[in-house]
């Protein structure tokens, strides 16, 4: 299936139906009165965040979205029926902005989240709401009204715990294939990985954690060189990035240290550019194919050393599997940690906020103070 992680719809809600002029015509009943029923309510337009879809490629071709309009009200006390809704689905991690403005209109970041697109006309009013004890003849009723009309930009930003990112052929891709479930293209040539891939590493029966595999970064990806920029809002939706460097170095000329430390200069440089809060997100270092070198130990410390590198270091062969599961620990542990922090936190504020009134602060002011003792 064809990853799309953007695109550009209109959503046209329904027209309400128009009132009914009718009168009541029956025989022997020679003065009936109005019965003129109301018109049906024009259908709407919803949006739903469904974890069971993952691209937005239905939506590239599929752009005009319209709900059914309203019935019109009849006689005989006849209402007319309401037009259709319509509910799209679309990934949990959607953007939806005004294609115009560019106003950010709905963030759905939970599954099951639902919210309106656009909202569908009232129907109009029939002349039996104009009787009366002086216009018992009524002629009146009112039209239905226009539904709303939108041109939204859909952006769909993938909800991961972890993101992957590095180099081209750094080894990420084998990385998420030996560590979740995900299957993606593993090949010799750069830019194997066309597209994100999301894999569950599950490390006990109650414990898991979303990985998200991009494609790799080049120099100048921020301004649009090869594929990663495509990609790159997708890192902000994470808690956590893996900096994954490849270390060996085919060429005998080449010093495995300048390598590294030129790879991650220009991951660091190029996230920078994007973004500063990709910046600064926890970043750990993951030196791969570290089984391929003599002295692992020295060439990591010579590494940190160049790099000044304050963050978590850790060595592994994504081939082998050499160090992963302890990478994946401590990746499950700090999640852990970061949750109950963030839910303590979310306890704390809940539990100090007051709402504030400003007729409780006035009444507070004419109290007594002998008559509150």
């Amino acid at each position: 299936m064809k990853f799309v992680d953007e695109a550009t719809i209109e959503v046209i809600a329904g027209r309400g139906g128009n009132g009914a002029a009718s009168f009541r015509r029956e025989k022997f009943i020679p003065k009936g009165g109005p019965d003129g029923g109301d018109g049906g309510r024009g259908g709407s337009v919803y949006a739903v965040a469904d974890s069971n879809v993952n691209t937005l490629v239905d939506y590239r071709y599929a752009r005009l979205h319209r709900a059914k309009n309203g019935e019109n009200g009849r006689g005989s006390d006849q209402y007319g029926a309401s037009g259709t809704d319509i509910t799209l689905r679309f990934p949990v991690g959607t953007l939806i902005s005004d294609a115009d403005t560019g106003e950010l209109l709905f963030d759905l970041n939970q599954d099951g989240q639902r919210v309106t697109l656009a909202q569908g006309g009232e129907g109009g009013l029939g002349n039996l709401h104009f009787k009366s004890s002086v216009n018992r003849a009524p002629r009146q009723f009112t039209e239905g009204k226009v539904g709303g009309q939108r041109k939204l930009k859909l952006e769909l930003k993938v909800l991961a715990d972890v993101g992957l990112l590095g180099l081209p052929n750094a080894g990420k891709s084998t990385f998420i294939s030996r560590v979740s479930n995900a299957k993606p293209r593993i090949a010799d040539y750069p830019f194997t990985t066309l597209h994100p891939n999301l894999g569950v590493v599950r490390t006990s029966p109650s414990h898991s954690f979303v990985v998200a595999d991009l494609p790799g970064l080049i120099a100048g990806a921020s301004e649009g060189a090869g594929l990663g920029h495509l990609f790159l809002r997708h890192l902000s939706r994470t808690g956590l990035l893996l900096h994954i460097v490849d270390v060996s170095s085919f060429d005998p000329e080449v010093d495995p240290v300048d390598a590294a430390v030129e790879q991650i200069e220009t991951i660091t440089d190029e996230l920078l550019r994007y973004s500063s809060d990709l910046e600064d997100k926890p970043r750990w270092l993951v030196l791969n194919k570290m089984d391929m070198m003599t002295d692992p130990e020295a060439l990591q410390a010579a590494i940190t050393q160049r790099l000044d590198w304050q963050n978590p270091v850790f060595r592994i062969s994504a081939l082998s599997g050499d160090g992963t599961q302890e990478l994946c620990l401590r990746i499950q542990s700090w999640l852990d940690t970061t949750r109950q922090a963030a839910k303590e936190q979310a306890e704390q504020a809940a539990a100090d906020y007051t709402p504030t009134d400003p007729r409780f602060d006035d009444a507070r002011q004419n109290i007594d103070p002998e008559d509150a003792l």
